[in-house]
């Protein structure tokens, strides 16, 4: 971890899960981190654990509060952050928030939810930075995704779409940000240990879990330490664990192949339990 020795990093949801992770790492290799959430109170007990974890005296640990999906709060935290850190290095944007269930029972409210925090929250997020890394002309962006940010999943139909979304944000971003030197990486998750993931197990329906019950849980420190691997090395789609790089290339080479699987897993979970006529 030495090539965070001295960078200066903003994380937007830090104060837990792979935002989190990923901060307690950087301050064990010596960075500045800007942690950022909406709940002060979990900021602020993030705060002190990434602290105990520096290297250094004068390594500069802070927190904001923000709300991703507030436009002008977000505009109003970038310049504090920057200086409370004395420059930025990188953005990683690993806030966000799910809610799976049958796509016709997911109240309307939280299809807007998933777009203003996961899509827009993200947008607003490298807006409210871009311009202090093309001023400078380096800097690295980070935006989390998820495995359902490239395939579709049951019971995900509010959230996928948004995180297919920040890929495509990410691939435009990558394009525009070649002028200025700016690094962009999108890294796709799986299914990690998190507050967010055994929240969504409250609302995640049956056959959900049948196709991925047979998936390992990640750990949030191993998600975390390869996004800041792959963005050290440039590295544009970053895919923690072995299944979930199977998976990927999977479905971008056979997708028929995967489909006719997991249609199958399906089928026969509905045929034990006939709620559809399949």
């Amino acid at each position: 971890m030495n090539f965070f020795q001295d960078k200066k990093v903003v994380i937007t949801g830090g104060s837990s899960g792979i935002g989190k992770a990923a901060a307690l790492l950087l301050s064990q290799g010596g960075a500045h981190v800007c942690i950022c959430a909406r709940d002060s109170a979990r900021l602020e007990e993030a705060c002190r654990d990434i602290r105990s974890q520096a290297i250094s005296k004068d390594q500069v640990i802070t927190f904001l509060v923000m709300d991703v999906a507030d436009r002008r709060q977000v505009r109003m935290a970038a310049p504090e952050a920057v200086k409370r850190l004395g420059g930025i290095d990188m953005l990683i944007n690993s806030a966000g928030i799910t809610w799976p269930g049958y796509f016709k029972d997911i109240p309307d409210g939280i299809w807007d939810s998933m777009i203003q925090v996961d899509y827009m929250g993200t947008v607003n997020a490298v807006r409210a930075f871009a311009p202090y890394f093309m001023e400078q002309k380096h800097g690295t962006i980070v935006n989390v995704a998820s495995v359902v940010g490239y395939k579709g999943l049951f019971g995900y139909a509010a959230y996928s779409p948004a995180k297919f979304a920040v890929v495509g944000f990410s691939e435009c971003l990558r394009q525009e940000l070649i002028p200025y030197d700016v690094r962009v990486s999108v890294i796709y998750p799986p299914d990690t240990d998190t507050p967010q993931w055994h929240e969504e197990n409250r609302t995640k329906p049956q056959e959900t879990r049948v196709l991925t019950g047979a998936i390992k849980v990640s750990d949030p420190s191993m998600v975390a330490l390869s996004l800041l691997k792959g963005a050290a090395r440039g590295t544009f789609f970053i895919i923690p664990g072995a299944m979930n790089k199977i998976t990927y290339y999977m479905n971008r080479h056979f997708p028929t192949i995967v489909w006719m699987i997991t249609s199958s897993m399906l089928r026969k979970y509905w045929k034990k339990h006939p709620i559809y006529s399949v």
